[in-house]
């Protein structure tokens, strides 16, 4: 999961050197953190939270289809 959201993020924005992710548990849930620069938020939000919302389906997706509860938040 970890290594498809970097790889998603990276695509999107103009400095992909400046994209981390890492993952920490929460209970039984699993969150991956998002951080991107500063001038790329834009571009990982999308308009009107598009973008965000379509990355968190996708991982939502790849996660249940391997029985893991994972959310995505997008840090800043």
């Amino acid at each position: 999961m970890e290594e498809l959201l970097l790889y998603v993020a990276k695509q999107l924005v103009d400095q992909p050197d400046a994209v981390t992710v890492t993952q920490r548990e929460d209970g039984d849930n699993t969150v991956l953190e998002l951080r991107v620069a500063p001038e790329d938020m834009g571009k990982v939000i999308g308009r009107q939270g598009r973008i965000a919302k379509e990355i968190r389906t996708v991982i939502k997706a790849v996660a249940q289809r391997d029985g893991k509860r994972v959310t995505v938040d997008i840090l800043d």
